[in-house]
């Protein structure tokens, strides 16, 4: 069932001339005209004729979908509301990368009523064209999963059909705003019901349903909720206490907010966390003019190496989920505690500027306005200094009262804490408060029965990470996360299904061979 009022209309469709335009504006760094420092490595524009090309590639993802295409028949038997509104039997929350190919996913297994619903507009859904100021993803390029199998519908099949097979020779990494193009295609050729503009803000039980809400008032009926709500889903981005009780609003801006950073030309900024982020938001702000930077990081040291690029083999990725409690544990517990280094890209672009000052081994403990309109910034190593603005970049809580939608049943909800202790000597008092999950990356309830919505609803964002090592916030996750989801999920609308199911095979009439030919031909007993 494919619902038309949800399909791609923003003006961007590969089917449409244009289409070769769009990319070149869209994958634009922006006020590159006055833009200083250093300049990103892949600078190609799309073929001359990328349009056909991408019109025939496009061609090719929709014959091979026919020629994959089974089993054919719907199983699903359809529900009804007592209001007679309409009964999704998935909703996915969350419209970005991992969102999208959960609906491809379910497309295969011959699901097909369902909708994803995505808070911003068409076209700017996940963090690759709003607060994203890298200018690469950190993966390498030949990272695959979206297209589950299907060649034709891979990052490389789009990424040649409009550079090239040269230009995929010469890329080293997926520009941002090129990975957000291919994820626009593959919304557009695979026709998914998305709905842009719907904010959720509930989960309410609804008989046997679930009542999603959304901010303008809406709301759609749901056999299953899916949560693709990205690396905050479970949370949101922290900002210090001391810094929102202290500081005007206008005064500090988190790393996460879609901001111009132009707007902050000659300007004297402090950057407080050294994550990725952190690092590109500071190098944008330097070569669009900010006066000076400071970024302040907790460690004595830049880190060097980082644990994820080893662990990126099929082995850890496919079985970690398998592993006891424990193994989990000291795994994710030790990769963790490594951590992660800001990208080389990152470091380089700011390493360029001389107006730019890493203030190693220092937090902040307090922020102070100044009677002038200044930020007086007290550091845990004694200094104080006072800056024009200030940038947060201290990353995320995981805390469903954070969450508006999850935040009535956030008590409810069983975290790592409530279910196992840490061996001695491997403490995190982060990692303990991820949501435990069952195997599917189902809820559980800490009280079972007190809150039955959360038994149809499954978490497929960064919360995952501890039960599954990959989440629904990273390309791994999508490849290795995604099975045990669908098979928990369709597994949950077959069995309320199955009993009808067995039902109608006990009863099954229609003819599949008829015998009537051989009428003449059945053995008779000699008469007499």
């Amino acid at each position: 069932m494919q619902h038309s009022e949800f399909l791609p209309s923003d003006g961007h469709s590969s089917q449409r001339p244009g289409y070769r335009d769009w990319l070149i504006r869209l994958t634009a760094l922006a006020h590159e005209e006055i833009r200083t420092g250093l300049k990103p490595v892949f600078r190609q524009l799309p073929l001359p004729d990328a349009e056909a090309r991408i019109a025939a590639l496009s061609d090719r993802v929709r014959h091979d979908i026919e020629i994959l295409l089974y089993p054919r028949d719907e199983w699903v038997i359809p529900r009804q509301h007592p209001s007679g509104q309409h009964v999704y039997d998935v909703v996915i929350v969350g419209g970005g990368q991992c969102g999208l190919t959960l609906g491809h996913a379910l497309r295969q297994e011959r699901v097909n009523n369902f909708l994803i619903l995505d808070r911003m507009p068409a076209g700017q859904e996940g963090p690759w064209i709003t607060y994203s100021r890298m200018w690469t993803l950190r993966s390498p390029k030949h990272v695959s999963g979206p297209e589950l199998g299907m060649p034709s519908l891979a990052p490389r099949s789009w990424f040649e059909a409009i550079y090239g097979e040269e230009g995929w020779h010469q890329l080293d990494k997926w520009p941002r705003q090129t990975w957000h193009a291919y994820l626009e295609w593959f919304r557009e050729v695979l026709a998914l019901p998305v709905r842009n503009d719907a904010d959720v803000t509930g989960f309410v039980q609804d008989g046997a349903f679930v009542r999603v809400e959304t901010a303008d008032g809406r709301h759609v009926i749901a056999r299953k909720v899916v949560l693709a709500t990205g690396i905050e889903g479970m949370g949101n981005w922290n900002v210090p206490a001391f810094v929102r009780d202290k500081l005007s609003p206008s005064a500090y801006t988190l790393c996460t907010d879609d901001v111009d950073s132009l707007d902050w030309k000659g300007r004297k900024v402090a950057i407080l966390g050294a994550g990725a982020t952190a690092w590109d938001r500071g190098a944008d702000l330097l070569e669009l003019g900010a006066g000076h930077v400071t970024l302040f990081m907790r460690r004595k040291q830049i880190l060097t190496s980082n644990a994820f690029r080893y662990l990126e083999k099929a082995g850890y990725l496919r079985h970690f989920a398998s592993m006891s409690d424990n193994d989990k544990w000291r795994w994710i517990q030790a990769i963790f505690t490594y951590g992660q280094p800001p990208t080389q890209d990152g470091v380089d672009r700011c390493a360029m500027f001389p107006n730019f000052t890493v203030h190693a081994g220092a937090t902040w403990t307090d922020a102070a306005m100044t009677p002038e309109g200044r930020i007086r910034i007290t550091a845990s190593d004694g200094s104080v200094e006072e800056f024009d603005h200030v940038f947060i970049g201290t990353g995320f809580s995981i805390d469903a009262a954070n969450r508006r939608e999850l935040a009535p049943f956030a008590d409810n909800i069983a975290l790592w804490q409530d279910v196992f202790t840490p061996p001695e000597g491997q403490p995190d008092n982060w990692l303990i408060t991820y949501p435990y999950l069952t195997r599917d990356l189902r809820f559980v309830e800490r009280v079972p029965g007190k809150t039955p919505v959360l038994a149809n609803i499954w978490c497929f964002n960064y919360g995952a990470t501890v039960t599954n090592a990959h989440s629904g916030a990273s390309l791994s996750g999508i490849r290795y996360g995604l099975p045990p989801l669908i098979h928990g999920l369709t597994h949950a609308l077959w069995m309320e299904d199955e009993a009808e199911h067995f039902r109608i095979t006990r009863n099954w009439d229609q003819i599949d061979t008829d015998p009537t030919p051989l009428a003449g031909h059945m053995w008779k007993p000699p008469a007499g």
